[in-house]
């Protein structure tokens, strides 16, 4: 899928993956996509909380390695 900036939040710990994705989203226009990978176990249930709580789409969301991807489009 398509997305329009990366962030690369893998090694850190909740809450600090929500916090710099919350702030990479306030940097972007309503409909893009931005694509975060992370590593913290916890993150697939904050994320989908994350967009409930704030109305941004979680768009897809899958383990590789390890390694957590999450596709989040802004309101």
């Amino acid at each position: 899928m398509d997305f329009d900036r990366e962030l690369d939040v893998k090694g850190l710990n909740c809450p600090l993956p929500i916090l710099r994705t919350k702030k990479a989203l306030a940097e972007m226009t309503s409909g893009q996509v931005l694509k975060v990978l992370a590593t913290d176990p916890g993150s697939a249930k904050d994320f989908q909380a994350f967009a409930r709580q704030t109305g941004n789409e979680l768009l897809a969301h899958e383990e590789k390695d390890k390694v957590f991807e999450y596709l989040i489009k802004r309101k």
